[in-house]
């Protein structure tokens, strides 16, 4: 039996407009704000032991 395919929503007016001024401030304020230190120095360590990492 198929599945009926729904169509995707669309927002117009006001709330299109609110929307793409959430992300657009939601992308400037909010950027680059995790932290990644400990997990980039694990995957060092990683590639140290299967020797394919070289440090630059």
């Amino acid at each position: 039996m198929a599945i009926e395919i729904k169509p995707i929503p669309v927002l117009r007016g006001e709330a299109a407009v609110r929307f793409v001024e959430e992300a657009d401030r939601n992308a400037k304020e909010k950027r680059g704000s995790i932290d990644f230190t400990k997990q980039v120095e694990k995957m060092r360590a990683i590639l140290k032991r299967s020797k394919l990492y070289q440090e630059t």
